[in-house]
């Protein structure tokens, strides 16, 4: 028995989320049927971390176990062949498989995880950016955006951004890192932590922007936070701008790990 890595871009638009659903349209559901026309039997997958309908992917990492012997161009090419063009896989790396707990998960083993959200802020909607960027009409003050969310680095309890889906033990995460960055009309909001709940990247960005536009004071959001109240922080943003970016391991997976880029949709 092996294990393999995938690294898998997808354009979530298309997919309803990531994990596997009755009517087979999502993006674990696609991969899944490729891999099997593939390996020419059933394959399971393991994700680093589940997205939303409507959410992408720019370094989703998934495992599987096969017995199967393949060099990884041809898991590249042949999986690549019976995948829709807004699913590919990006590269395959075989790792080490010994049956204990030390060996490699593309969950458990991942030790950060990296969000970007692109949000366009124009008086007018942009068509040719449809379901890639959120969008804000009114114009966002980015140093008050950047003042509030200075309150949220650090390991904190996120029940104000937390959904009432969310299957989480906990809601205590350690965000690690949080950048706002203009280029033109675009704002680009990186959050890279230990783990995410479920919406919490698109509620804070909503909560961001309540501060950009000015409907609270940056101090609100320390409040929200303090507070741990869903109901009394901003709505659930749009999740057309959001990317899953990056998942960080061990070195010793010797993992390919592609470079961040400004904008998500174009090289670093």
């Amino acid at each position: 028995m092996k294990r393999l890595a995938l690294g898998i871009q997808y354009d979530g638009a298309p997919w309803q989320g990531w994990q596997t659903q009755p009517n087979g349209s999502t993006v674990q559901d696609r991969l899944e049927t490729a891999l099997a026309k593939f390996a020419g039997s059933p394959v399971a997958t393991t994700c680093a971390g589940r997205t939303d309908t409507g959410v992408h992917a720019l370094a989703q990492v998934v495992h599987f176990d096969t017995e199967l012997t393949r060099d990884s161009s041809s898991w590249l090419r042949g999986v690549n062949s019976f995948l829709p063009p807004s699913i590919a896989v990006r590269w395959a790396v075989e790792v080490p498989l010994t049956g204990d707990d030390d060996d490699f998960h593309a969950r458990f083993s991942a030790r950060a995880r990296t969000y970007q959200y692109v949000l366009y802020n124009h008086p007018v909607r942009a068509p040719l950016m449809a379901g890639k960027v959120g969008w804000c009409f009114r114009p966002l003050d980015l140093a008050a955006m950047q003042s509030a969310a200075a309150c949220l680095i650090g390991t904190h309890d996120f029940s104000a951004f937390r959904s009432s889906q969310c299957q989480a033990k906990s809601p205590i995460k350690s965000l690690y890192e949080i950048r706002i960055e203009r280029h033109g009309d675009l704002i680009v909001v990186t959050l890279r932590a230990s783990a995410f709940l479920h919406h919490m990247v698109r509620n804070i960005v909503g909560s961001l922007i309540y501060c950009g536009i000015g409907k609270h004071p940056p101090e609100w959001l320390a409040q929200i936070l303090e507070g741990r109240e869903r109901q009394f922080a901003a709505p659930t943003f749009m999740p057309d701008g959001l990317y899953l970016a990056a998942i960080e391991y061990d070195a010793k997976w010797a993992l390919p790990q592609e470079a961040l880029s400004a904008l998500p949709w174009l090289p670093a």
